[in-house]
């Protein structure tokens, strides 16, 4: 096998692939990309098992082959390589060799052999999405996936069509058990029974979709096979196992009596809960929210450093009532906001908090109370 191609292009594809290749070494090939030539591209695929990606370059090929190399070194030597275009070729024993310049580097690959089968999946009956829309709902609900491994079934988001008398709509949804996000946008109406049931995406396949979604303005095209999605856009594929577990009924977290509402504006309650949050407990990150005529009374306390408080006027004309939160589950929620101002609703100090835009359209997040 030899191919040329030119440093950026295959420096794009390479560090690509550096999020899903297997750092934990458990199997070898696991740590290489499989590099494959042929039909004026090179093609570069690496996986997990969990999630798998395969993606296709423009290059000038001189002989077909295919090869599979460290993923983590080829990446660090391509980087260091002066600009224009290298010449990589497969030799005997799974050596490579990679010209640049004066530059000549040899490696010890491993053979194609070993490296998992990835499929050529069927995508005639795939749901297209909008790239720009779909990257923005990842953003605005993916900050509450669960990091608890203990907590396999949160350790994702919750896709799930609901089909509608005009148009179907597709739900995002993630929760790790203090918080909840949920957005929700129109989709072609679609025969695919295994959003209409639910599924799990995995939080590893997850960060690689929006990385996809925010790349280019081409649609993107998901399907289902077996217990994986596939996921294309252009000459990218991912493919990647759904986790096999119930997610929680979301609808029964979500408040439908907190009729208390105050009208916040989005930044400065943002940066007010930064400022504050610098003397709350570096554990808990607490802070109290005082709700009064017309006034937010945002304060936090520490013993061993001190206290703080601040005044930020909103619209609220209900009963005097505090509430402590966890300041960075606000500022998260707060930080993906693209409204200037936001909707507070609550019940009682004991109630979970509802937050949604002032339209009250499509989106909305659940944060449990703390004591303080």
């Amino acid at each position: 096998m030899k191919f040329t191609i030119e440093k950026q292009v295959f420096l794009k594809g390479l560090g690509r692939v550096q999020g899903i290749v297997e750092r934990k070494n458990t199997i070898p090939v696991l740590a290489n990309v499989l590099i494959e030539a042929g039909d004026d591209r090179a093609t570069l695929t690496a996986t997990d098992l969990e999630v798998g990606m395969k993606a296709a370059y423009p290059a000038q090929v001189d002989s077909p082959g295919r090869i599979t190399v460290s993923a983590k070194k080829l990446f660090e030597i391509i980087r260091e390589l002066p600009e224009g275009e290298i010449s990589f070729k497969a030799k005997e024993n799974c050596w490579i060799e990679i010209r640049c310049g004066k530059a000549l580097f040899n490696l010890v690959g491993l053979s194609p052999e070993e490296f998992p089968f990835f499929p050529s999946p069927d995508q005639s009956q795939a749901i297209v999405l909008p790239s720009a829309e779909l990257a923005a709902m990842i953003e605005k609900t993916a900050f509450a996936m669960s990091t608890d491994e203990t907590k396999y079934n949160l350790n994702g988001l919750f896709f799930r069509a609901t089909p509608g008398e005009a148009d179907t709509s597709l739900a995002l949804v993630a929760t790790d058990g203090h918080r909840l996000t949920k957005i929700s946008c129109p989709i072609s109406p679609s025969d695919c029974p295994e959003l209409a049931k639910g599924v799990i995406f995995p939080r590893k396949g997850i960060h690689e979709l929006r990385k996809l979604a925010e790349e280019g303005e081409e649609d993107i095209r998901l399907s289902f096979r077996e217990n994986s999605a596939v996921i294309s856009k252009s000459s990218t594929t991912i493919i990647m196992r759904l986790v096999d577990g119930q997610f929680p009924d979301y609808d029964r977290v979500i408040p439908k009596a907190n009729d208390l509402v105050a009208e916040i504006p989005a930044e400065p309650f943002f940066h007010a809960l930064r400022r504050m949050s610098t003397l709350a407990s570096e554990k808990s990150k607490g802070v109290r929210l005082a709700f009064k005529p017309d006034l937010l009374e945002i304060s936090s306390s520490n013993p061993e450093l001190g206290d703080a408080r601040e005044d930020l006027e909103i619209a609220y004309q209900g009963p005097e009532m505090a509430l402590g939160f966890n300041a960075r589950y606000l500022t998260d929620i707060l930080q993906v906001s693209t409204d200037e101002k936001i909707l507070f609703r609550i019940k009682d100090n004991l109630s979970p908090g509802l937050i949604t835009p002032t339209d009250g359209k499509n989106y909305l997040a659940v944060i449990m109370p703390m004591r303080l």
